[in-house]
This record gives structure tokens, sequence and C-alpha cells, in this order.
């Protein structure tokens, strides 16, 4: 049998799995707290060795089907604090506590949720179809990809000692392309990120009378200005890097000079060298700043979270794209681009030791992406990743997803040998 065979049992599938996601996007929740998301998604994991709170709210499911390779397919679950615009039936009205114990709105802005509906899908097809293939498949539902460290998690959790480490690792991810397409790469896929929190510390007093204090608003809007600097000035126009100042907090009251300014900056980089060099201008400039500031106490940097380079195995990447070429046909499998968005898929791959391939599988109307694209208006008109008013059409979109992963799936499982001798 054939992926395409294996795939036939999808269409009845499909409305089972549209509920399923609609359900996870109207019930959103925030980095290591998808308890609801977890106990739902591992409900459906029939015929699978199931562990669950890996890594915190990660799920597990080990499927052993004798001897033969171990394949690992991973899919994220976790939202983000935004509000959600679609205007959906299904949109989310969440509102849950932060890792501050402030209150947010929370949305699946990235598309998690697809992910885990397309994760299920697919494992609910491979387990009813093993005597097509042989060898163990590891099922990850991952926590806490948003927060940066939730792969990392399930790594410290043994999420490799029920099973052994896998032989090849794989994943994908929504983006705003359209919809039924699939983008493969090998090499560099996806950038490199750190987030950095900035405390700066002035000293506060009345608006009225400046003199007697150091502003750490000024301060901040000085850092702030001099931050962009840094990839204009000093990386090299061959190289590539962003810097971005996603939030700046200070002061309480408009004649009230505040005592400190917090700022939180994203850097991205697809190369090493790069993103250290990026890191270390920016801690220059803020204690530079700082200084000419007359600050009487240093600034603090602390690291929030940060992702590696995501990096596709060229040999796995170059076999898994001619299997898609085969099943969906070249028109619709094309190369992706570089993503300035950032992953910690890469972190399985890494502790394995195994190749691992990450992918991605287009979500918006095809023709609205195409229009939008003629007109150069891609960015002002399609939604991207973390807006507001990311939503993908669910169809062909979800289909396309669960296929990718059945049939990269198959690509890597042994095939029994009493189907060979047939």
């Amino acid at each position: 049998m054939t992926a395409r065979d294996v795939l036939a049992s999808l269409e009845p599938l499909l409305p089972e799995l549209e509920a399923l996601y609609r359900d996870l996007h109207a019930h959103p929740e925030l980095s290591f707290a998808e308890h609801r998301t977890a106990a739902a998604l591992a409900r459906r994991l029939t015929g699978y060795e199931v562990r669950t709170g890996v890594g915190g709210t990660g799920v597990l499911g080990v499927l052993r089907n004798g001897p033969g390779p171990t394949v690992m397919l991973r899919a994220d679950i976790d939202a983000l604090p935004v509000e959600e615009q679609t205007g959906l039936d299904y949109a989310s009205t969440v509102r849950a506590p932060d890792t501050e114990g402030n209150e947010v709105p929370v949305m699946h802005a990235c598309g998690h949720d697809m992910h885990a509906t397309w994760l299920s899908g697919a494992a609910t097809l491979l387990a009813a179809s093993r005597h097509t293939w042989g060898g163990t498949l590891l099922v990850a539902f991952q926590p806490g990809e948003e927060a940066g460290d939730g792969a990392t998690a399930m790594v410290r959790d043994g999420v490799f000692d029920v099973a052994g480490r896998p032989d090849v690792v794989l994943g994908q991810h929504l983006v705003p392309g359209g919809a039924g397409w699939v983008l493969t790469r090998p090499g560099v896929i996806m950038a490199a990120t750190d987030a950095l929190r900035i405390v700066l510390h002035g000293r506060g007093g009345h608006g009225a009378r400046p003199e007697s204090t150091v502003d750490p608003v000024v301060l901040a809007a000085s850092i702030v200005l001099r931050l962009q600097t840094i990839v204009s000035r000093e990386i090299a126009a061959t190289e590539s890097a962003v810097v971005t100042v996603g939030s700046l907090h200070a002061g309480t009251a408009h004649n009230v000079i505040p005592d400190r300014a917090v700022l939180e900056v994203s850097v991205r980089a697809f190369d090493e060298t790069v993103r250290r060099k990026v890191v270390a201008a920016i801690g220059r400039i803020v204690h530079g700043e700082s200084a000419a500031a007359g600050v009487s106490r240093p600034p603090e940097i602390t690291r929030i979270s940060g992702f590696g380079v995501t990096v596709n195995d060229e040999a796995t990447n170059t076999r898994l794209t001619g299997a898609f070429r085969g099943y969906f046909g070249g028109e619709r499998v094309l190369e992706a681009p570089l993503v300035t968005g950032s992953e910690d898929f890469g972190e399985f791959g890494r502790a394995a030791a195994a190749p691992s391939v990450f992918w991605l599988v287009g979500g918006m109307d095809t023709a609205a992406v195409r229009q939008a694209v003629a007109a150069g208006r891609f960015e002002q008109d399609i939604p991207s990743n973390h807006s507001p008013l990311f939503a993908p059409v669910l169809h062909p979109t979800l289909r396309t997803g669960v296929e990718t992963l059945v049939v990269a799936a198959l690509e890597f499982l042994s095939v029994p040998d009493a189907i060979v001798a047939r």
C-alpha cells in the first residue's frame, strides 16, 4: 500500500478533525498552561502508549510496530496573548493570566491549533494502517513553543527515554501562503532569535523639575533609536538581522518622571556569528547610553528566551521533497523562502543527533494570495502569523497538513517484509 491508499480514509475523518480544530481555536491556552488542549489531544491517541505531562504539559504518543526506524512527528500546541479580531463564529474570547499574573486575551494567532489537528489526524490514520509499515512512531504534542523552551523541556523530561532516540524528526508550520501549497527548503529555513528584557534605572521625580531627575523615558527613547543602527551600520549588506523593540513600559502619570523603564527586544539572525554580534552590540549600546545619561545604577539585561537557527538536513529534505512532489505534483510543492520567524523544533533533532526537516504549509485563500502578490500588497493584505486577523481557510488547509505528515512518515518508516513478499 502507498500513502495514497492510507490517505483514502482521510475524507470521512475530516468532519471530526474540523470539529477538533474549531474547538482548539475557540479554547486557546498560553505556553505551559495547555491543560485542556493536552487532555483533548491525548484522548485521541487510540492505540498508542500515551505519556502526558512531558515537559510540563506535553503529550507523547508511542506506537511500536515491529522492527524498523523510529520516526518522530511533532506539533506545537500553545497560543499567544493576542486579542482575536477575525470575526469567526468560533473566534476566541478567552482571557487568562500570563506569567506575571496579568489577565490577557488569548488567541491561536500562529496556527498551533491547526498544527495539533494535523498531527492528530495523521496519528489516527497511521495507527489504522499499521499493517502497511514497520518501525516505531513517536507523536509529540509540544507545549511552550512561543515561550522558547518547550522542546528543551520535553527533552529534559525524557521524551526519548520511552522509545529511544528517533532516526528522523519531522515537523511543519502553517504560513500565509496559498492553501494547499507545500514549501520546503534545504539547509537554513528559519532564523535564530533572542528575546531580551532590559531594565533601565533612572531617578524619579516631579515632571516639572526634570533637572532633579535622571529620566529613564528619555534614556529608553535614545536606546530604541540607537538600536536601529545595529543592522544598518554594523551588519554587512551581505548578512541579515532584525532588531525589534516590541515592548516599552515606563511611568504611571503625566506629571511624574518614573525611576525605571523596561524594554523587551527581539533579535533575529540566520547566522550564529551575526547573532552574537547583534546581541553584543545591544549590550554595548544599552550600557553606553545609560552611562551617558548619568545613571547611578547600571542597566539589567536578561535573556527571556532563545531559539537556534532551524536547519534542515539537506539529504533528508531532498528525499522528502521528492516524496511530496510524487504525491501532490510539482505545481503545489514550492521552494520556501528564508523565514525570519523562529522555532524551537530543531532542539529535538539536535538532542537526538538525528536529521530533522521542517517544512511549511500554506493556509490562505490562494486567489487572494496571488492577487496580493501581483499587486505588491502581500504584506498589507494577507494577515501574517501573530496577527489578530490570522485565520486559515479550513479547506484544503486541513487536508493538506494531514497529507504531508502521513506522506513524510511513510517515506521513512519501513515496509514490513510480509508486504514486500506479496
